[in-house]
């Protein structure tokens, strides 16, 4: 499998026009992105397989994991390397017995530990925890704190993803807490250089 550190860059589509998704995509991992999120929570079925299919030739092509947020059907569809759940998706359980073992499965923990360990439990690949600092895309969601980290990295023996808020600035921290990912969409995808802005996350590993 191929490890899980760096760059974690989660699209949006607010952020990324249309007609240059793949294209405001590689920027992010020719900066230096070492996992792609997919993640789009409209209703146009046709639009999200094709970007989602021109997304997983792209990644293929630098080697590197797409991982499709919520949607377990259409990561099988596109040979997706992984699915990312929240607590209101498919049982993580369910979704390991449906893709397999080799496939990633992460988690969002949010700012429990006990849930993190109960994903471990169940197979998943990796835990996600936060947001650590005020984010645009999800405001309102829980705030998790650098201790969290420190204590999850003694705990668990997977890969942890940090997210929410995360600039080039207060990165660093994080990742001497213990993330093995900062997981970003408007610190890349919000700007307008995103290669630049996929260097800056990338140096700080």
């Amino acid at each position: 499998m191929i490890p899980l550190r760096g760059l974690y860059a989660i699209t949006d589509s607010h952020l990324i026009p249309s007609f240059r998704f793949v294209a405001t995509v590689e920027e992010a991992i020719q900066g230096g992105a070492r996992v792609v999120q997919y993640r789009d929570k409209s209703d146009n079925k046709k639009q999200r397989f094709q970007q989602a299919q021109a997304l997983h030739h792209l990644c293929q092509q630098y080697q590197i994991p797409l991982i499709i947020n919520d949607d377990v059907d259409l990561a099988q569809q596109v040979g997706a390397e992984g699915v990312h759940l929240g607590k209101e998706d498919a049982q993580l359980t369910t979704v390991r017995a449906r893709l397999g073992h080799d496939v990633i499965i992460g988690v969002s923990c949010y700012n429990q530990l006990a849930l993190a360990q109960d994903a471990v439990a169940a197979g998943a690949t990796y835990v996600a925890f936060g947001r650590f600092f005020q984010s645009h895309t999800k405001p309102n969601a829980v705030v998790a704190h650098l201790d969290l980290l420190r204590q999850a990295r003694q705990l668990l023996h997977c890969p942890i993803v940090a997210i929410g808020g995360i600039t080039p600035d207060n990165g660093k921290q994080l990742i001497t807490a213990g993330a093995d990912c900062l997981a970003v969409i408007q610190g890349v995808f919000g700007q307008p250089n995103r290669s630049a802005a996929a260097q800056r996350y990338a140096q700080l590993f």
